[in-house]
């Protein structure tokens, strides 16, 4: 989705600004998803359709979420690394591997004086009841109340260990939105039952708006107006 043109009230003259949001699977992933004979491959050292990113003022980067659909939700029908194709592979190592393909186009293709880069840390999903102390088969749906307390039960996600390790590696400063903690809290943030399919589904990885994603702009603008200084999200 492209808001083109887009132009903010404030004293003259006016801010003309461009806000570009892709989400189209084969940029949500960052490595290319190309499709050939054999199918639709997801080419884990290959980022070629990068060149969207360049000319920005700022990058905000958010991934995860579609590196764990499977069956016919999944985007790829093979992997790819290196010459070798695989029809799946464990998604941890899967999404490591674009990652750092990725971390290596913003080394090589951003320069920090013009273009802010952030990237939003893993958004966390309710369907373990058992990762709050409840029942096991317990979901987002029915949960009223935020957990309380300053830790979430069932601990941090894998994910996020990656993450940070692919940016702590990386010559390009890049601010990591770390709304995992906080969002894990929220298990009552969700559109459960009343999302697009309704009682025939159970959305717990999506969020309800106005809602949590909410609190990460908030603290985005936070970021923004100290001058890009990190601050500590989860408290």
């Amino acid at each position: 989705m492209a808001i083109p043109h887009m132009y903010v009230a404030c004293s003259s003259p006016p801010i003309k600004l461009h806000i570009a949001e892709e989400r189209r699977p084969l940029y949500i992933l960052f490595s290319d998803l190309v499709k050939e004979k054999k199918g639709r491959i997801l080419k884990l050292d290959s980022i070629q359709n990068g060149n969207s990113w360049k000319g920005f003022d700022m990058l905000i980067f958010n991934t995860w979420h579609w590196w764990l659909h499977k069956g016919s939700a999944k985007a790829w029908d093979y992997i790819q690394k290196g010459d070798k194709l695989y029809k799946d592979m464990d998604r941890l190592i899967a999404f490591n591997e674009g990652l750092k393909t990725w971390s290596k186009w913003v080394d090589s293709n951003i320069d920090p004086s013009h273009t802010k880069v952030f990237f939003q840390g893993i958004s966390p999903t309710h369907y373990n009841g058992a990762e709050w102390n409840a029942t096991k088969g317990t979901t987002c749906n029915h949960e009223t109340q935020p957990i309380t307390g300053s830790t979430y039960p069932g601990g941090p996600l894998p994910a996020v260990a990656v993450v940070k390790g692919v940016l702590s590696n990386m010559s390009t400063a890049v601010g990591l939105l770390d709304v995992t903690q906080l969002s894990q809290m929220r298990k009552d943030g969700h559109p459960s039952i009343y999302g697009i399919d309704g009682q025939n589904g159970n959305d717990c990885s999506h969020w309800c708006l106005a809602g949590v994603p909410d609190t990460w702009n908030q603290f985005l603008y936070a970021i923004l107006v100290m001058g890009g200084k990190s601050i500590d999200l989860n408290y």
